[in-house]
């Protein structure tokens, strides 16, 4: 099997040192920078399968580096102080796969580089199918293949996050899916649940304007996604 290219980028050499030693010893070929502005020019030369950020990045910082990494597709995860769930929410929100804080444990983080990857590879696989896997609900459709999103013809512009969490609910449309469930599924772990609050959100303001509500909240429980 070929090595994933993690790229790390942190700017302090003692945490730098440790996560790329940790990484090369699970059998990850890592790239290290310590600048926003290194590790966009680092994604332009050699795209990596994944990356580490830190988010206090002297110049550019990780948030900025990542929304402008938004439509390379790159899974990301924060490495960070920054500890607040606002800050949490914002990190995800800007299309980060998952929030690692600090101190963090070597063995959780490289845990969760793999399962993001494994999620990462899953996609592909979906992406890569003979036969496109397209989901429908009323008017809405959702085009795995392609990774695009319509309602009423109407192309809608949605980040992976959003793509995931609708895809996920489409799947189980007429289903209520619990909060945790979505975390699991859509992020990956058991982190809180105010992210899926503001994802469905997000998803909401932007199908609105096309159509009478589709997703709809279970007080106390979850969401399901139904036809009107």
């Amino acid at each position: 099997m070929t090595e994933r290219a993690i790229l790390v980028v942190e700017d302090e050499p003692h945490i730098r040192d440790i996560v790329e030693l940790a990484l090369r010893f699970h059998g990850f070929r890592v790239t290290s920078v310590a600048t926003g502005e290194d590790a966009l020019a680092e994604v332009e030369r050699n795209q990596p399968d994944l990356i580490v950020l830190d988010v206090a990045l002297p110049g550019i910082d990780g948030f900025e580096v990542c929304r402008r990494l938004a439509d390379r597709r790159v899974p990301v995860i924060f490495l960070t102080a920054r500890d607040t769930p606002a800050d949490t929410v914002h990190g995800l929100t800007l299309g980060g796969d998952d929030y690692v804080t600090k101190p963090f444990s070597v063995e959780a983080l490289v845990a969760r580089v793999r399962a993001v990857l494994r999620r990462t590879v899953e996609a592909g696989r979906s992406e890569t199918a003979q036969d496109a896997h397209i989901l429908r609900v009323a008017d809405l459709e959702l085009d795995e293949s392609r990774w695009q999103v319509r309602r009423g013809g109407t192309q809608i512009a949605l980040s992976p996050t959003e793509f995931r969490l609708l895809a996920f609910l489409m799947e189980h449309q007429g289903l209520v899916l619990t909060k945790r469930q979505l975390l699991e599924h859509v992020w990956g772990y058991g982190g809180q649940s105010q992210v899926v609050e503001t994802y469905v959100s997000y998803l909401r303001r932007k199908l609105a304007p096309l159509g009478p509500p589709l997703i709809h909240t279970q007080r106390g429980v979850g969401y399901t996604l139904r036809a009107p």
